[in-house]
């Protein structure tokens, strides 16, 4: 009896910790996306209007607007994380830093530590001069924390730059 009993305790035990490792590895990936949405709300308040002098009456650009997608994923691949973590370099987050307003580079997010999930930022919108009502963007983070192939989606998260002021608020998730 007393064997059933320890038996018992230990299964559950371990579906504890299981649940509590990724748990905490998940952790990552919800910390991650809310540094970016605070990331891309800064962005899309940042002072971008056009240095160049305008005509008497003419109007300039929008001020607010948001950072264009990311060409590139980080890591680029999902095997990249698939069952262990990825060290990422800065040179993965600045890849688009030659093209202004653009990227990873343009919210200034980057990790440093080594990652369980390979990131993504992708703007819903074609505007480039200025903010428009309903400008959005999506920031996903994607991941097979134990290997298995399966349900590689574990973070999901979209935002909408609601007004002009600069607010992002979270949409959804999934």
């Amino acid at each position: 009896m007393v064997v059933v009993i320890i038996g018992v305790l230990a299964v559950l035990a371990i579906n504890g910790v299981r649940k509590y490792i990724a748990n905490a590895k998940s952790a990552e990936a919800r910390n991650s996306l809310g540094q970016i949405t605070k990331d891309a709300a800064t962005a899309y308040a940042r002072d971008s209007i056009s240095s160049t002098v305008l005509a008497k009456g003419a109007l300039s650009n929008g001020a607010a607007k948001l950072c264009q997608s990311a060409s590139l994923s980080v890591p680029t691949t999902i095997a990249s994380v698939t069952g262990h973590k990825y060290q990422s370099m800065a040179s993965d987050w600045n890849t688009d830093a030659a093209t202004a307003g653009t990227g990873f580079a343009c919210l200034k997010f980057s990790l440093e530590e080594p990652q369980y999930y390979m990131y993504s930022y992708t703007a819903t919108t074609a505007n480039t001069t200025g903010a428009t009502a309903g400008d959005s963007f999506i920031a996903a983070a994607q991941g097979d924390l134990d290997g298995n192939g399966a349900d590689k989606r574990a973070v999901h998260a979209q935002y909408v730059a609601a007004n002009h002021r600069g607010e992002a608020g979270r949409v959804g998730s999934g």
